[in-house]
């Protein structure tokens, strides 16, 4: 579905594009429905309200790491240039921590659009194997290797703020062995 795009930016701008769109329902097979009284809302409010929760919380989280800057006002595609630009000067770790965030974001915009294999191509904190897949009723990625289990015998079970931190972690590591 996200084909090559699968930068946080370009994951929201699909949700922008594609999923705040209304979707029309079927009618009732038996051929009832009820009156209406109001039209329908010509755009997904769910999907808006995800949205702009997700900015709020990027938004909170940069003026948090730098008090006293404007809140953002610009295009919601610029969000993410906004909180780099605005944290470029901070320590490594809480430049980390802001890309957690915006790798969170990324993870949690896909699976908005339907995308749930994006968990999937992560190693499960616990015992390293490729095999997580998500729950939506748990709201997070469960391991379905059946020697990775916790005291109580359940799956072990890692938000989207842990893979993030695991994944941006495991990336730095990377650079910087690389320099």
């Amino acid at each position: 579905m996200l084909g090559d795009d699968t930068t946080t930016e370009n994951r929201l701008r699909l949700l922008q594009a594609e999923f705040t769109q209304y979707q029309r329902t079927r009618p009732d097979p038996t051929g009832r429905t009820a009156t209406r009284t109001e039209a329908a809302a010509p755009v997904n409010l769910d999907t808006l309200d995800y949205m702009a929760a997700a900015a709020a919380r990027m938004i909170k989280h940069t003026q948090a790491a730098v008090p006293g800057i404007d809140p953002y006002a610009g295009p919601l595609l610029g969000l993410y240039d906004w909180a780099r630009e605005h944290t470029a000067h901070l320590d490594e770790h809480r430049q980390r921590a802001r890309e957690a965030l915006i790798y969170q974001q990324g993870l949690e915009h896909a699976i908005a659009a339907g995308d749930t294999t994006v968990v999937s191509k992560h190693p499960c904190p616990e015992c390293g194997c490729w095999g997580l897949i998500w729950r939506e009723e748990r709201r997070k990625a469960v391991c379905v290797n059946h020697y990775c289990v916790n005291a109580k015998g359940l799956s072990h079970a890692w938000t989207l703020e842990r893979l993030a931190r695991e994944h941006i972690a495991a990336k730095s590591a990377v650079t910087s062995r690389a320099t």
